[in-house]
């Protein structure tokens, strides 16, 4: 604090808030206690996040190894107490589909990315996933429609548009794509065009469950409804044929 000619708490808050919103165009995971903010002086903090990278290259196998690291599934004593809010509207200011690093990263990889792909981590979050329906449906007294549930992903692959089949308390269909990811809640996802458009067509059946802190103390919430109608969305790569 002293040599920050003694700047308030809040103020160093706030700059720490700045650096995992860089993080996160970077495609870096940020620290789960500084909730990111995007209102940073573009034309001086990426550059300053740059050179401590630069400077400290092995920093970047730690996210590699994280990365491509999947951790068991959590025992939870209650999975319905993992449940929680979405973000905020004003929380959601960040890009829910992270592009290729908008803004340099010395090491050259979008380690959220590359999270996101790892399958075994996503296997792990759709079993979790289908275990809270299972508890949900069972606690509403609808045991017949808890053994129902189908992991669509396993059963029929990506060309069906979502991750599991599970039901409203009434017996509607519940169609479920499951975003898994062991770091914070403001996490950007990915999500393909063909998810994008199931989301649209089946707008009033249609959730994203969103599975973070996938570690120990996992938690969970839901955008329910066409997914461009939640999130900011931003295109991540294009598909080019000459023309």
């Amino acid at each position: 604090m002293e040599q920050l000619n003694n700047r308030s708490d809040g103020s160093v808050e706030l700059k720490h808030q700045n650096i995992s919103a860089v993080l996160i165009e970077m495609g870096i995971p940020y620290i789960d206690g500084y909730k990111p903010r995007f209102n940073y002086q573009r034309s001086l903090l990426p550059a300053a996040v740059a050179d401590y990278l630069k400077s400290n290259p092995e920093i970047q196998q730690l996210f590699a190894s994280d990365s491509e690291a999947a951790p068991s599934i959590p025992s939870v004593d209650d999975f319905l107490s993992v449940w929680e809010e979405p973000p905020a509207p004003e929380d959601r200011k960040a890009p829910v589909i992270a592009e290729a690093p908008a803004i340099y990263n010395p090491g050259g990889v979008n380690y959220l990315e590359r999270e996101a792909r790892n399958q075994t981590l996503g296997e792990a979050g759709e079993q979790f996933i289908i275990n809270f329906e299972r508890a949900r449906l069972i606690r509403a007294g609808r045991e017949s429609l808890a053994e129902r549930i189908e992991q669509v992903s396993a059963t029929v692959g990506p060309s069906a548009g979502f991750d599991i089949k599970s039901f409203e308390e009434n017996g509607t269909d519940r169609f479920i794509e499951a975003k898994t990811t062991k770091y914070g809640k403001s996490t950007p996802f990915f999500v393909s065009p063909n998810e994008l458009r199931f989301s649209r067509d089946n707008s009033s059946r249609y959730y994203l469950y969103r599975l973070f802190r996938f570690r120990k103390s996992p938690r969970l919430f839901a955008l329910r409804g066409h997914v461009e109608d939640r999130c900011i969305l931003e295109p991540s790569e294009f598909m080019a044929r000459p023309a």
